[in-house]
């Protein structure tokens, strides 16, 4: 068992406390740059604070459930900073969200008010939000509609171009000037930093999504932690391709930025070279994200020619400079976050290239986090390069899953299952090796889903594959593999076995394969791979 690390414990943080002394003592600097907008920590605390007296004059306050819908940039920005320095609780939705997804969660999530973009990209939310509240929607009176029971108010901002401006969110701002700052002061100095700041939703791709509530001092105290470890201050610029919505963005990109008195730098951009035009105008010298997402850029024409050697640090590899991008990034330490942990919770500081016995290392628990490496059928601890469970507990952990009980969610002594399969060098460094429900138990043996993939990747030069378990009568489960191929009618079954011989051993090869193009893999809202689908394409 890993011992509790030492970490500045959660105080008495606050959003709104932050967000007042950074607007005091740096209210010029940029806050967030996406794009063509931009929006300084002064500007933030003035425009959030006009919100969070229209929230109030709808009924806005301690508790509420106030739900954000936008894309990142400076409206969920103001939306989340005006709920959180009232003390409502903020719940993030996904812009991927479909019209069952978003009733499913404002019912989940007892959202009351509701703030949300009219549109973005290919989503009419407008469109959608109309056929879930039916006939009560075209008016501005309080909302009583039996699908979503609890939502009482929807403010939206409309785009320059969209003509219906039905439940403007401009009405929130007009009832600003009917409560004054005396009152909005009061309410601010009674959040304490133990009062639920988010509900942040999983991404749902192995089950049903589950809300995840998080304390003020919690997420912020953990970011501050981050922080120190991974370099992020007040003169960082960070470029973040995670959006808000999820822990990543709104943890360790947003509520970092504003804890370090940082500016986060962010893109919509669906050209990339718009992307690279805005990294080179604003020259950040941290990155994070998904390194997938943005590797089309370095495909761009114009890549070679830019000049985007400001970022030192960062896991953002396609687009750095050649002095930061690791020669193999399986010899830098790899970050795992989680919803359940806000955020990332095994790092490390060094950023250099690894020896080759610490490939594929996750780096080690974060501060305040105490860890144990579990079997997951006996509940023993497991010994040193054993395969294991990871289990967590500690100050910055959730609270708990929202509509679920702490014994719901913890073991008797206060320990969170993870559901990631880790081991553990005699350093204490880590290596994540998969979901505990991507493992296929098969004639008795464990098979990785992650290792198989891998090992296909490895032996067919980069050919991305989705394996998962079918259930047998005689073996409980058999491997089975989709493979992502531009012709199906090339694929040749038998060769891959073959070349399977070398990397795995006879039960890990899968029994069953299927293919299809990229453009047919079956996708979540969330952008992940529907495994349920998959297992489908076997049923035959």
């Amino acid at each position: 068992m890993n011992p509790l690390p030492s970490a500045t414990m959660p105080g008495e943080l606050t959003v709104a406390g932050i967000l007042r002394h950074q607007a005091h003592s740096r209210g010029d600097h940029p806050l967030l740059v996406c794009d063509a907008e931009h929006i300084s920590y002064a500007e933030a605390d003035r425009r959030s604070a006009e919100l969070a007296r229209g929230l109030i004059a709808h009924g806005g306050g301690k508790g509420t459930h106030v739900g954000l819908l936008y894309p990142n940039g400076p409206e969920f920005v103001v939306g989340m900073l005006a709920a959180a320095r009232i003390g409502a609780v903020v719940i993030p939705f996904s812009t991927f969200v479909t019209a069952r997804e978003l009733r499913e969660q404002l019912v989940d999530s007892d959202v009351q008010i509701l703030l949300s973009a009219g549109s973005f990209r290919s989503h009419d939310y407008v469109d959608r939000l109309a056929q879930l509240i039916d006939a009560d929607f075209d008016s501005d009176q309080r909302l009583f509609a039996t699908a979503v029971p609890q939502l009482r108010h929807v403010g939206i901002s409309y785009g320059s171009d969209m003509r219906r401006r039905i439940r403007d969110i401009e009405r929130f701002y007009r009832l600003a000037t009917t409560v004054g700052p005396a009152l909005l002061a009061a309410m601010q100095d009674d959040v304490d930093g133990s009062d639920r700041l988010t509900i942040v939703y999983t991404s749902g791709s192995a089950s049903t999504p589950k809300g995840v509530v998080h304390t003020h001092s919690a997420l912020l105290g953990h970011q501050q932690n981050l922080n120190k470890i991974r370099g992020l201050t007040a003169a960082d610029k960070l470029f973040c391709n995670s959006p808000f919505f999820w822990i990543g963005g709104l943890g360790f990109g947003l509520l970092a930025t504003l804890i370090a008195g940082a500016t986060l730098v962010c893109s919509n951009a669906g050209d990339a070279g718009e992307t690279l035009d805005l990294l080179e105008a604003e020259k950040p010298t941290m990155t994070n994200g998904f390194a997938a997402a943005i590797a089309h850029l370095a495909n761009h024409p114009s890549f070679t020619e830019r000049d985007l050697c400001s970022m030192r640090r960062g896991n953002l590899y396609p687009i750095m400079p050649p002095g930061a991008r690791p020669a193999d990034p399986e010899l830098r330490h790899n970050m795992l976050g989680m919803t359940e942990a806000g955020s990332v919770v095994l790092i490390s500081d060094d950023e250099s290239d690894q020896p080759e016995e610490r490939r594929g290392s996750f780096g080690k628990p974060a501060p305040g986090f105490q860890t144990k490496i579990i079997d997951p059928d006996t509940g023993g601890i497991v010994g040193v390069g054993q395969i294991g469970e990871l289990s967590i507990r500690g100050p910055y952990l959730m609270q708990r899953y929202y509509k679920r009980s702490r014994e719901e969610c913890f073991d008797a002594d206060g320990w969170f299952h993870t559901g990631d399969l880790v081991r553990a060098d005699a350093d204490g460094f880590m290596y994540f090796i998969g979901r505990l429900s991507a493992m296929i138990k098969t004639a008795g043996a464990n098979v990785s889903a992650t290792e198989v993939e891998k090992a296909i990747a490895e032996v067919t030069g980069g050919m991305a594959a989705y394996v998962v378990g079918i259930p047998d009568a005689q073996r409980g489960h058999v491997v089975a593999a989709v493979v992502v191929v531009p012709d199906p009618a090339t694929f040749d079954e038998g060769a891959l076995r073959e070349r399977l011989k070398d990397e795995l051993s006879a039960y890990k090869i899968p029994r069953r394969f299927a293919v299809l193009p990229r453009a047919e893999i079956p996708l979540l809202s969330s952008g992940k791979v529907d495994t349920q689908q998959l297992r489908k394409l076997f049923d035959a």
